[in-house]
């Protein structure tokens, strides 16, 4: 039996077992299970055989990253890849939950989509900015059901500085209903209208045209409210419109009846509302949506795997709209694990997850990371500054709450601008100038020089002629295993370690030259830039 026959076999039987066990003897979620049930299924429609499990020190790394945000550090990486115990794994994925990173990075991740920006074109000025992200980053810090989340930041009314959530209105580079339609529409049900007819968008607009905005005496402060005053016309035909569903149902309603309120309660209660969000983390968590692009869903755009997220959808309804459950399924399943090395069959698979996507690490992920190994700091501008925009160089990345505060680094790198909330606004395909900005930049060379314990130096020893300690190099290979877990998240192979102390003693280096070369090497190589 061929080695392709041999994976095709063990497909059709995979309904039937309890399969690809991630540790001896553990019993997989029965959710997440069914993930890779289904995602198996459709891999053998379509011949495709799937990758094996990643290996643990691979995992510990993907983990972090895509939960937090934030590499480990060697003391993490020691302690997980020491561990023995069978549901180390999922142990790991609860603990990073409970992590102020977990809040931090997927409040970043949010706040790209919800446009939080202080200057053009969203201009929410940063007194709004704050309110609104510490909203964002606190209700992922509390879990709040996602429900109760969207409906928050649709119906709420107040003061953008202290009704937080009003500032999804606030958000927009224009007020006319049509555009809240569209932000709406892209936000919670991952659809663009710009190929809607004008009687589907105008009829979803009326539902958003007795917003009102009112200033204050307060600099920059601005009041969202419910005015039944108001009244939404079509734009060419200049008559009052009825407020029509996305589905084609028309909504009556009272004179003082806020439309906001019913179509929530219509959007909360419909299968897009979950769908949107599932396709959205999976996206996140895989590096590709169900349907893809994540927020480009539409009856010709059909999903890769119905079923699977039917399957997902259901789940988050049944759990009460809770956001950790589906990233807890999803972690936990084998297809999530799976190791990101093709085999003879699944080289061309770009959809179907029969491994996992490698793809670069996001600007702010790969800067804090170079930041951390080197124990450096960055700085941070706005090009048309505001009070209170000023950023402690210690602050990180992934912490930024304002879109107009940058570096040249996460410029460079892709960061998105924050202008229209779509996913492809972030950019991470690697370039010759990303590429130069690594390996020859003094920005990234000056890190590597300032961090002696990284390079070798300082193990206190003591000094019995002295009676105190003093500084002393690291033995050889002490100093490489710590570069490869402080850098890389495993320990060096015996191959790996033999090559560093031949470079370092046939290069003609001292040993700190030839430690810095090192660790600029390490932060250069394919395993370090990209999530694998």
């Amino acid at each position: 039996m061929s080695f392709l026959q041999q994976e095709r076999w063990v497909m059709r039987v995979a309904a039937m077992l309890v399969f690809w066990a991630s540790f001896a003897g553990a019993a997989p979620n029965p959710a997440s299970a069914k993930i890779d049930r289904m995602v198996l299924t459709k891999l053998e429609e379509n011949g495709i055989p799937p990758s094996g499990l990643c290996t643990d020190d691979v995992f510990l790394r993907r983990v972090y990253i895509d939960m937090i945000g934030t590499i480990p550090t060697p003391q993490e990486a020691r302690r997980f890849l020491r561990s023995n115990a069978q549901n180390k794994r999922e142990a790991l994925i609860e603990e990073l939950f409970e992590r102020p990173e977990y809040a931090d990075y997927w409040a970043m991740k949010w706040c790209d989509l919800l446009r939080v920006k202080a200057e053009f074109p969203s201009k929410l000025w940063p007194n709004a900015v704050q309110a609104y992200y510490r909203f964002v980053r606190t209700a992922l810090c509390t879990n709040m059901p996602y429900d109760e989340f969207a409906r928050q930041m649709l119906t709420s009314s107040g003061s953008n500085f202290r009704a937080a959530p009003v500032n999804f209105y606030r958000a927009m580079p224009q007020r006319e209903p049509e555009t809240t339609a569209g932000i709406v529409a892209l936000t919670f049900m991952g659809m663009r209208t710009d190929l809607w007819s004008d009687e589907q968008l105008q009829g979803m607009a009326a539902f958003f045209g007795k917003i009102g905005y009112k200033g204050t005496a307060e600099w920059k402060e601005e009041i969202v409210y419910f005015d039944p005053s108001l009244s939404y016309t079509g734009p060419d035909s200049k008559e009052p419109v009825v407020p029509r569903l996305p589905d084609g149902t028309v909504v009556e309603l009272g004179e003082y009846d806020d439309p906001r309120e019913a179509f929530s309660d219509w959007l909360i209660g419909s299968r897009v509302f979950a769908d949107n969000i599932v396709n959205r983390i999976w996206y996140w968590l895989l590096g590709r949506g169900i349907v893809h692009e994540p927020d480009d869903i539409r009856p010709d755009n059909p999903a890769q795997n119905p079923e699977l997220l039917a399957f997902l959808s259901k789940e988050l309804v049944e759990h009460d709209f809770d956001l950790r459950h589906i990233y807890r399924i999803i972690l936990n399943s084998k297809t999530y694990q799976r190791s990101s090395i093709h085999n003879a069959g699944n080289l061309a698979d770009e959809s179907g997850f029969s491994r996992y996507y490698i793809r670069r690490l996001d600007a702010e992920v790969l800067i804090d990371a170079i930041c951390q190994i080197t124990g450096t700091t960055e700085s941070y501008s706005s090009d048309i500054p505001e009070p209170f925009t000023f950023i402690p160089e210690n602050q990180r990345s992934i912490t930024l709450s304002d879109g107009s505060i940058t570096s040249p680094f996460l410029d460079l790198y892709g960061r998105p601008s924050r202008d229209t909330g779509y996913a492809s606004e972030r950019n991470n395909t690697p370039s010759a100038a990303q590429k130069l900005h690594l390996l020859n930049s003094s920005h990234i060379q000056d890190k590597i020089m300032k961090n002696k314990k990284l390079l070798g130096q300082y193990v206190r020893k003591p000094d019995p002629a002295k009676k105190k300690s003093q500084t002393a190099w690291r033995e050889p290979n002490e100093a490489i295993e710590l570069m490869y877990l402080t850098i890389l998240s495993r320990y060096p192979t015996a191959k790996e370690t033999n090559e560093a102390i031949r470079y370092a003693r046939e290069s003609g280096l001292n040993r700190q030259e030839a430690a810095v070369d090192l660790v600029w090497a390490l932060l250069n190589t394919k395993e370090f830039i990209f999530k694998h």
